[in-house]
């Protein structure tokens, strides 16, 4: 069975029907007065695992997340963590710790002091409360930075000790909301991979919320990606990005073209469509449409080709257009291309050279092509 995309690593325990879930949302509906935040929802989510609810505000994933927190019950549903039934449960009773997006770090505390707060709202014994801080500074590569406070400190820096903090009670699972968006892009990146090796290297279970889907195409195992309270789709970040189930998938995550037509032919796994943009496309995504029925392939960019001249086989997923707009940014150049039929579609090109001879320019004829297996059909 040949696998979509890059494969980060072999834990995959959704994909063995023997495996119990670690963390079980079952039938959750939460409503606010007439307003529904989560629907009727239901989720599997397993231990070690690196996981992202994403989707746009107002979807229902902060909700959902602070239902297994505690800070919210379920109007409906229960919730089940390790095996127990978190009905009634207090959200300091709870084997969970979550981070925020302000961070909520006390100004007037030090770093060390701030890492050793729940410690010692726990009573835990004056060494061992100076042995675990230590720990946590080292793992985050703070050990200078101990005595300052939160206001001498870059945004970095107060994410990682908030982090710390969370950590140091040693839940069984660390809930993250948001918890980059504070940071520039540059330190949000780096911050990703070092979250990622801290999640590995602590063996715990991360349940991360964010509206960036780069963010969670980084980090997550697998990513639930939600809408109008419920989930849309559950896969890993190559099966969201390479095989989306419906159209609000695909046009959600990454860039995307999307051309709609009638099925002219649906034979082993090979479909023929004529779209609308006026050309015919064939696709070995696999599905059987009904001959004449509506359809819609999904293209990603970078799998489109620009060319000057047209393809060996101009009649078949190939179209005539012309250079709209061109967009410069370093690592690749990405094309609009205005088709004959007056649709826009969007492609990208790598820069793999420094130098190139013959440079698209503006209004400039060209062809677009694909292969037979760059689109995915989508069901909706």
């Amino acid at each position: 069975m040949k696998s979509l995309g890059n494969i980060r690593r072999s834990f995959a325990p959704w994909t063995d029907p023997s495996a119990k879930p670690y963390i079980s949302f079952k039938n959750v509906t939460k409503k606010f007065g007439d307003f529904t935040a989560v629907d009727d929802l239901s989720l599997n989510i397993y231990n070690r695992e690196f996981f992202a609810l994403l989707g746009a505000s107002g979807c229902g994933k902060s909700t959902l997340l602070r239902m297994l927190a505690g800070f919210e019950q379920p109007t409906t549903g229960e919730i089940v963590l390790d095996g127990q039934n978190l009905a009634g449960t207090p959200p300091y009773r709870r084997p969970v710790n979550m981070m925020f997006q302000s961070y909520a770090l006390f100004p007037h505390m030090s770093v060390e002091k701030n890492i050793a707060f729940g410690l010692r709202q726990d009573g835990m014994a004056k060494n061992e409360i100076a042995d675990r801080v230590t720990q946590m500074l080292k793992l985050v590569k703070l050990e200078q930075f101990a005595r300052r406070k939160p206001n001498q400190l870059s945004g970095g820096q107060r994410q990682r000790v908030a982090l710390a903090r969370s950590l140091a009670k040693r839940p069984k699972v660390l809930l993250l909301d948001e918890p980059l968006g504070a940071l520039d892009k540059k330190l949000r990146e780096e911050t990703q991979f070092e979250l990622m090796d801290l999640q590995q290297n602590l063996g715990l279970t991360f349940v991360v919320v964010t509206h960036d889907q780069e963010e969670a195409m980084t980090m997550a195992d697998r990513i639930a990606v939600m809408s109008h309270g419920k989930v849309v789709q559950v896969a890993t970040p190559a099966e969201i990005y390479e095989a989306p189930n419906c159209r609000f998938v695909a046009d959600f995550i990454g860039d995307v073209n999307i051309l709609d037509g009638n099925v002219i032919s649906a034979q082993s796994g090979i479909v023929e469509i004529s779209v609308d943009s006026g050309f015919t496309v064939r696709t070995a995504s696999g599905g059987a449409p009904a001959e004449g029925s509506r359809a819609s392939l999904a293209i990603r960019p970078e799998k489109l080709r620009v060319t000057p001249r047209p393809p060996a086989n101009a009649s078949l997923n190939a179209a005539e257009g012309e250079i709209w707009d061109i967009g410069y940014l370093g690592d690749m150049t990405v094309f609009h291309v205005k088709l004959k039929s007056g649709q826009v579609v969007k492609a990208s090109s790598l820069n793999a050279v420094r130098v190139v001879e013959e440079p698209f320019t503006y209004d400039q004829n060209v062809w677009v092509s694909f292969d037979e297996n760059a689109g995915v059909l989508l069901k909706d």
